[in-house]
């Protein structure tokens, strides 16, 4: 890029431990701790019952595989970050190219030999996890630079391999049962819409760095429509399951939570640009809410 030359290739004497952990962005844990805790839970498991796994897992999705994810988004980033964001570490020149690459590689491959010791199904979601994170950032694929794939590759590492990871630990390190599986993947595409909400705050930005988001692409409207529906229908589907499975309470449960978002996203789509940062924190609330009592339903928890 033409303004490449503007990152500071050494890392300066101001280089600290507070710097590498800005790369990790601990802000950015908690979904896929959330759906690793969902799945846990959907595999008969709880914080009480098993602590340790629980700790074990959670410094697996969160620390280690989404903070990697980070280091990889940063250091792939470097050259945008010099224009939009200066002061981060690596374009400041706090933490140098080559050592942002070192630990983006040793964190890697760091989440890969802790999850061996979870089990071979946890070994291999967290390779694809991080295979994505890569794939998300770096060429040739670079899938961030389009809506469709890249908002995919994250809602699949950050809540259905993150869900999976959880249930294959409460399984044991085996591959969980199929109704756990269709209820993460559901999830999984619904948070797609979560990922294209979170996009509305950098149309412009996109725009001049040639990332086509789905608002970018699609308009804020029609991209704010899409969203909405990509959110609720699988979410329908696990309702119709719940049902199927006669987790009556549950049901009943998700039902509320589902109209709910619906109200909310009655009030997004009036102006989407304005109100997307408010329906993140009304409807994925109850989306997040949801999967909880799933979950729970699945573990055993609740009828």
């Amino acid at each position: 890029m033409a303004n490449s030359t503007t990152v500071t290739a050494g890392a300066t004497s101001r280089s600290s431990i507070i710097d590498y952990i800005q790369l990790l962005k601990p802000i950015t844990w908690f979904p896929p701790m959330w759906a690793l805790m969902c799945g846990l839970i959907s595999g008969g498991f709880s914080p009480i019952s098993h602590p340790w796994l629980f700790i074990f897992g959670m410094m697996l999705t969160g620390p280690l595989v989404c903070g990697a994810s980070q280091i990889i988004n940063d250091w792939c980033d470097r050259e945008v970050d010099a224009i939009n964001e200066p002061d981060r570490p690596i374009p400041s020149g706090r933490v140098s190219e080559s050592r942002a690459f070192k630990f983006a590689f040793v964190w890697s491959l760091l989440a890969q030999l802790w999850s061996f010791s979870l089990g071979i199904w946890v070994a291999s979601a967290t390779a694809l996890a991080l295979i994505l994170a890569w794939a998300y950032s770096a060429p040739p694929l670079r899938l961030k630079q389009n809506g469709w794939w890249g908002n995919l590759s994250v809602a699949i590492s950050y809540e259905g391999l993150a869900w999976v990871t959880g249930a294959a630990i409460a399984f044991g390190g085996h591959l969980p049962s199929v109704d756990i599986l269709v209820v993460a993947l559901l999830y999984s595409l619904g948070a797609h819409g979560i990922m294209t909400l979170n996009d509305f705050k950098a149309i412009e930005g996109d725009i001049a760095v040639g990332i086509r988001s789905l608002p970018v692409q699609l308009g804020p409207e029609s991209a704010a429509r899409v969203a909405c529906l990509v959110m609720l229908i699988p979410q329908l589907v696990i309702l119709a399951l719940l049902q199927t499975w006669e987790h009556t309470l549950a049901a009943a449960l998700v039902a509320i939570l589902i109209a709910g978002q619906l109200l909310a996203m009655l009030r997004l789509l009036k102006d989407p640009r304005l109100l997307a940062p408010w329906y993140n924190g009304i409807g994925v609330t109850q989306y997040v809410a949801g999967m909880m009592v799933t979950a729970s339903a699945l573990g055993g928890y609740l009828v």
